[in-house]
């Protein structure tokens, strides 16, 4: 069903960026399972045999996409290695924007291959002392300790920049909504600290250049498709591009009515399929 109430007069959208988590997939809590959702397969076909760009940026930090695009393929959907982005790519760009040299990470192994694969100099938190560094970056880390919260926090009232891949509490999942590491390790460093973090996933600005680059097309000529309006349309709404909600993930028809302007979206749809029912897309 589309939801005829949101009908914001909008431009037309030239690339598709799509959430995964309650979006195109539900994964369990561990994030070790994927369930594809309904129409998910079908619309991006659509979209590749129409030749509109589209990718994947999910603010799940634990995975390189060498190891979860894979597996989104063995669930029909066509989402290429390159295709697939997460708060890490988005860091490395802004690491290497800023000229961010030796980077104190609070995450998996995942996390530091996929910085490293990008070129960055990371060091685990985990590993020890990691001596002085450019910046500390918090991402998905379940095994996150005092001392590893400790030496952060070090880092950052020692000048160093400070960088989250999402502050975000909750995602979808396929037991209801589950807890972000990210978003609860950062608040303590910056209660420490005194400093927030930079948001490398999203809605940070940081994630909507990100994507309109990969994409080749306008921020405006974006259609940004997602489950959360603190995440996905409040990301749109910050770059000007054209958010897109759908009710599958953490958000009812409801709920996205109520939500505030500059977090509200331009569109509401029940099932990702719908976005090629639009009349948006070039």
């Amino acid at each position: 069903m589309i939801h005829q109430q949101f009908d914001e007069a909008v431009g037309t959208a030239r690339g598709v960026m799509f959430d995964l988590d309650g979006t195109l997939i539900l994964s369990n809590r561990e994030l070790g399972e994927y369930q594809v959702l309904p129409g998910a397969v079908e619309t991006l076909c659509t979209l590749k045999d129409r030749g509109i760009p589209f990718l994947a940026l999910t603010n799940g930090s634990a995975y390189t996409a060498a190891r979860q695009a894979p597996r989104l393929r063995a669930l029909g959907l066509p989402i290429e290695d390159h295709n697939l982005f997460t708060p890490n790519s988005v860091a490395s760009y802004v690491f290497g924007q800023r000229g961010i040299g030796r980077v104190l990470v609070l995450g998996t192994s995942g996390v530091l291959e996929a910085l490293q694969a990008d070129g960055v100099s990371a060091h685990l938190a985990e590993a020890g002392p990691a001596g002085e560094v450019d910046a500390v970056y918090v991402a998905w880390h379940p095994g996150c300790t005092m001392e590893h919260i400790h030496a952060a926090c070090e880092a950052v009232l020692g000048g160093a920049a400070f960088f989250t891949a999402s502050d975000v509490p909750f995602f979808a999942t396929q037991g209801g909504r589950s807890f972000g590491y990210s978003c609860a390790i950062g608040g303590a460093i910056a209660r420490v600290t005194g400093k927030e973090p930079e948001v490398t996933g999203k809605p940070s600005r940081h994630a909507m250049e990100f994507v309109a680059a990969r994409l080749g097309v306008a921020m405006s000529e974006v259609l940004v498709v997602g489950d959360d309006p603190r995440v996905e349309t409040e990301m749109a709404r910050l770059g000007g591009a054209i958010g897109v909600g759908v009710t599958t993930g953490t958000t009812t028809a409801d709920q996205w009515s109520l939500a505030a302007a500059e977090i509200r979206p331009h569109r509401v749809v029940d099932s990702v399929a719908e976005i090629l029912e639009l009349g948006i897309l070039a």
